[in-house]
């Protein structure tokens, strides 16, 4: 049996048969683009899917499991801008041996695209990391992107180039991730939720390339 995918194509707005879970979650999935978390109603997506409640709890038994397929979802769709900017980022470069201007690359491509992410998509950067979760489920096949890595694997891959290249001593490896995505991160919540959403784009540039030199020292 072929498994199935670690969040389906968010491509198609309406149920046609054997694909309701998949109409579900995009429906989901936009209404948290548009209003974050808070804006995620199971009621509301079986209305867009054009199908009775009763046939939703086939695949999510309650509001709160379609909140957490939405949310893993969204993670994967900053996976997606992460690894892009990750490539851009690397464009040119060569990773054999891994170099420490490779890591360092590598390294600002992941903030870049997290904190892109953030400002071009606020609603689905909030159900992607303000939804209740725990850790060990960081790595999760359904919180991937199309590359197959979630977020948090994307940055420890990161870090883990950074200790290669020997400008992360082997006694600052341990959670070293844990460091730089709290400082990212509080940074994004900040620009979109917090007193600098109100910065202009200029600002909030400069800001981000600040933050993440801190974030490269301080590793």
């Amino acid at each position: 049996m072929t498994a199935e995918p670690a969040h389906p194509p968010l491509q198609r707005t309406t149920y046609r048969h054997g694909d309701l879970r998949g109409a579900l979650l995009l429906a989901g999935v936009e209404m948290a683009r548009a209003g974050g978390p808070d804006a995620v109603v199971l009621r509301e997506a079986t209305r867009q899917a054009g199908v009775t409640p009763n046939a939703a709890y086939r695949h999510f038994a309650d509001r709160g499991a379609l909140l957490r397929a939405v949310s893993d979802a969204a993670q994967g769709l900053a996976a997606d801008r992460m690894e892009a900017e990750v490539a851009s980022a690397l464009a040119g470069s060569h990773a054999d041996p891994v170099t420490p201007d490779f890591a360092r690359r590598m390294l600002r491509g992941v903030g870049t695209g997290y904190l892109g992410f953030a400002r071009d998509e606020p609603g689905l950067f909030r159900a992607a990391f303000s939804v209740p979760d725990h850790l060990a489920n960081s790595a999760a096949p359904a919180k991937a992107g199309a590359a197959g890595r979630s977020p948090f694997m994307i940055l420890s891959a990161a870090v883990d180039a950074y200790a290669a290249a020997g400008i992360l001593p082997p006694e600052r490896r341990a959670n070293a991730e844990l460091f730089a995505w709290s400082a990212v991160h509080g940074l994004g919540m900040l620009v979109i939720d917090g007193p600098l959403r109100g910065l202009d784009a200029a600002t909030v540039d400069a800001v981000t390339t600040r933050v993440l030199d801190m974030v490269e020292r301080g590793l």
